[in-house]
């Protein structure tokens, strides 16, 4: 099994598991992004408030809206994501090798060739799997309809009462009609470009964490316990430490993503966005710079948590993998020091 094919199955797992439990989170942050009325009292609801207030109108099932869906797109993205960027960090290293024999650079890859890495990689995962999470937001932003009385001519059941009409649940294949009603085949890579401008988040979150790691096992190289004196909790707090400093920077970005993502059906055409730069635009102009912040707490809280599991999870995968595929440990800490 090829290394890079390890990394792509170790982050697929990290990234479901961390779905999973921080989904309730992601549905409440897109539902404040998308939230276009600044006189809302949502507006201003912090996140427990609002998790709370959607399980008591729509129940619990509308905090995981989306879920299975989201769940692929994970595993899509994070699978499709970490095996281009192994297969493009090991063309990096090679590229460096070489020039190292030539008598130029130290052999190693420097902070510029990994975001370059990193954007590329991310680049070919927004284009594959754009779709997706745009079928996703959909589903999250999507409110459950107040049941309704049935037509007059069926009002009463046999005991005389009104009958009540509970609407039709919304699936997958609810919001992928509907977006293709909309928007057609296009619709589908609605918010793309404000997306592909955010491949640098996980470019910043892996400059940051190889960064730290870098130095963190330089430290334990000194002190002779090598890549294997790094420990689980020490993958996870980096982890956290590079996604919120890639979220702040990039978080206005995501706002934007997810308005034009999210159903265009509303009366007022202040509200209706044409796309990324009238998007920009509107937002600036009737909700001002806050509106691009719209959400960020719960966001950072989410993403961190979400970071620092993936992290932590996937480094554990890639060393039982290569447990299971060599046998021998000390080869496994000789890979994991290469990788980086």
């Amino acid at each position: 099994m090829s290394d890079a094919l390890i990394n792509g199955v170790a982050g697929a797992g990290g990234g479901i598991i961390a779905q999973i439990l921080t989904y309730p989170l992601q549905t409440v942050n897109t539902r404040q992004q998308t939230d276009r009325d600044p006189s809302r009292s949502s507006s201003k609801e912090g996140t427990l408030k609002q998790m709370i207030k959607v399980v008591k109108h729509e129940g619990w099932g509308r905090l995981y809206g989306g879920l299975t869906p989201s769940l692929v797109g994970t595993a899509a993205s994070q699978g499709v994501y970490y095996y281009f960027y192994q297969i493009f960090r090991d063309r990096a290293e090679a590229a460096s090798l070489n020039r190292w024999k030539r008598g130029v650079g130290d052999g190693s890859v420097g902070m510029f060739q990994s975001l370059v890495v990193a954007a590329i990689s991310g680049c070919v995962n927004v284009l594959l799997t754009n779709p997706i999470w745009v079928i996703v937001t959909r589903m999250q932003t999507h409110r459950k309809k107040k049941a309704l009385p049935a037509p007059v001519s069926h009002s009463q059941d046999e005991a005389g009462q009104t009958a009540i009409v509970e609407p039709p649940p919304y699936g997958t294949i609810n919001a992928v009609q509907e977006l293709y009603d909309e928007a057609g085949i296009f619709g589908f890579w609605k918010g793309v470009i404000p997306t592909l401008i955010m491949v640098s988040n996980p470019s910043i979150q892996f400059m940051i964490y190889e960064t730290l790691l870098n130095k963190l096992k330089k430290r334990r190289d000194s002190n002779m316990k090598g890549a294997g004196g790094i420990t689980a909790l020490e993958i996870f707090l980096l982890g956290a430490i590079a996604k919120l400093g890639a979220t702040l920077v990039t978080y206005p970005l995501l706002v934007v993503k997810s308005r034009l993502q999210a159903k265009q059906g509303v009366e007022d055409k202040r509200q209706q966005y044409k796309g990324t730069c009238d998007a920009i635009i509107k937002m600036i102009r009737y909700e001002g710079l806050t509106g691009f912040y719209k959400g960020m707490g719960t966001k950072i809280v989410q993403s961190v948590f979400a970071a620092a599991v993936l992290f932590m999870i996937k480094e554990e995968l890639v060393k039982a993998a290569r447990l299971l595929v060599t046998g021998d440990v000390k080869l496994i800490n000789v890979k994991l020091k290469s990788a980086r």
